[in-house]
């Protein structure tokens, strides 16, 4: 591989990363999620069960979710692609956003990261919702931006 070669990848891993970090908090935040998705999304739990919220309506919200979240993120890297010089294909995009969508649906059920916390031994922060903070929020995001790192590393190079 050439220097110039090696500069096209770092450059385009850059700009992916970019592109999917800005994408994830538009698409978590703010237009890539309804309110019942939101709600929804984790269910079901003993209580959620009790309120009349069924298995596969959590799923579908989770499900509606992650389809509204990766068409932000494919419109923005699309947008992106058009307009700089990107070295991605087809193939790497595609793989890319299939291991965000498998994840993202996965860490959104909620209970994938409250058993990591039990597991690590961060119990105590898996139930921290104090002084702003919130344990299983801030270590959902986490999840997510790791995630998105894998990503942009096979949408750069496959």
């Amino acid at each position: 591989m050439t220097s110039i070669d090696q500069a096209t990848t770092l450059a385009t891993f850059g700009a992916v990363w970019a592109v999917l970090a800005v994408g994830h908090n538009l698409a978590d935040h703010v237009i890539g999620q309804t309110d019942h998705q939101a709600g929804n999304k984790a269910a079901p739990s003993a209580t959620e069960v009790a309120d009349g919220v069924s298995p596969r309506q959590g799923w579908g919200a989770c499900l509606g979710h992650v389809a509204q979240y990766h068409l932000v993120m494919a419109v923005l890297l699309a947008l992106v692609w058009a307009v700089l010089p990107l070295q991605m294909s087809w193939t790497g995009l595609t793989a890319g956003l299939v291991l965000s969508a498998v994840t993202h649906g996965f860490f959104d059920r909620r209970w994938p990261v409250r058993w990591l916390l039990e597991h690590i031994g961060s119990k105590g922060f898996a139930e921290l919702k104090a002084a702003g903070m919130n344990g299983m929020y801030l270590t959902d995001q986490a999840l997510h931006q790791t995630a998105l790192l894998a990503s942009a590393l096979l949408i750069t190079r496959l």
